[in-house]
C-alpha cells in the first residue's frame, strides 16, 4: 500500500494553478550558507581534488574534468562540473546500445550497468566523489547545496506543467530525491519528489536533506 508520506508527496506535486511563493529571507540566508560551506569545503578537500584528478588522468584517456550542459533557475543554461567518470567517446557509444539498453536509457536517462563508465568512474559514482567539482558551481551561484537535481533540456519536457515550477529555484548538489533513493526510484517518482521539495522548501528541510544525504552516501544507498 502507498504510505502516508508518499501520498503527501504525490498530492503536493500536483499542479495547483498557483505561482510558487517567493521566499526572499530564506533565499538570502541559503546563499550565505552556500558560499561559506562551498568555500570551506573547497579548501579542506583540495588534496582530494588533486588525488581524484590524478586517478582519472592516469587510468583513462581524456581530461580529468567534464562539464555537463544543464538547465538552471529560470531556464538559464549552466555547465555542471564533474570528475570525468566515462570514456571520452561516451556519446558515440550510445549508438552501440542494445535495444534493451536504449529503452532503459530513453526512460531513465541512465543505465544501471553503463558500459561507458570507467573503473575509477564506478568508484567515484558509488561514493559521489565525481560530484565534488560542483562545489565550484555552488560558489559561482549556478546551483545551491540543496535543490532539485540539475536536468537537461530534454528532461524538462518530461515535467510538463511542472516545468516552470521546477525551474523557479536553483538546482542542487543534493536534494529531496537524491537523499531518498536516488537511482533506486523511477523517474516519475523522482519528478514528484522534486516538485514536493520546491513547494515545501525551508531551511529545516534543507538541513534534514543534507544529513540524510551524508547517511545515504556513507551506506552506499541508491548511488547514481
Amino acid at each position: 500500500m502507498e504510505s502516508a508520506k508518499s501520498k503527501s508527496i504525490n498530492k503536493s506535486a500536483s499542479p495547483s494553478g498557483h505561482a510558487i511563493k517567493k521566499k526572499p529571507v530564506y533565499d538570502f540566508f541559503k546563499r550565505i550558507f552556500d558560499i561559506v560551506c562551498s568555500l570551506v569545503a573547497l579548501i579542506i578537500l583540495s588534496p582530494v581534488f588533486l588525488i581524484m584528478a590524478i586517478l582519472v588522468k592516469t587510468t583513462s584517456e581524456g581530461p580529468a574534468f567534464f562539464a555537463h550542459k544543464r538547465v538552471g533557475k529560470n531556464g538559464k543554461e549552466i555547465k555542471i562540473y564533474k570528475f570525468r567518470s566515462m570514456v571520452t567517446n561516451a556519446e558515440e557509444l550510445i549508438k552501440q546500445f542494445t535495444p534493451e539498453q536504449k529503452a532503459e536509457y530513453e526512460k531513465n536517462f541512465k543505465l544501471e550497468n553503463d558500459p561507458r563508465i570507467t573503473k575509477v568512474g564506478k568508484f567515484m559514482r558509488k561514493t559521489s566523489l565525481d560530484e565534488l567539482p560542483q562545489l565550484l558551481n555552488i560558489l559561482k551561484g549556478d546551483i545551491s547545496i540543496v535543490g532539485p537535481r540539475p536536468v537537461t533540456e530534454v528532461e524538462t519536457e518530461i515535467y510538463g506543467n511542472y516545468r516552470d515550477m521546477l525551474l523557479s529555484v536553483k538546482p542542487g548538489l543534493t536534494g529531496f530525491w537524491a537523499a531518498n533513493g536516488r537511482s533506486d526510484t523511477t523517474y516519475t517518482r523522482r519528478r514528484a519528489m522534486e516538485i514536493y521539495y520546491v513547494k515545501n522548501r525551508s531551511l529545516w528541510l534543507d538541513i534534514k536533506i543534507i544529513f540524510k544525504t551524508f547517511a545515504s552516501v556513507f551506506k552506499g544507498e541508491g548511488a547514481v
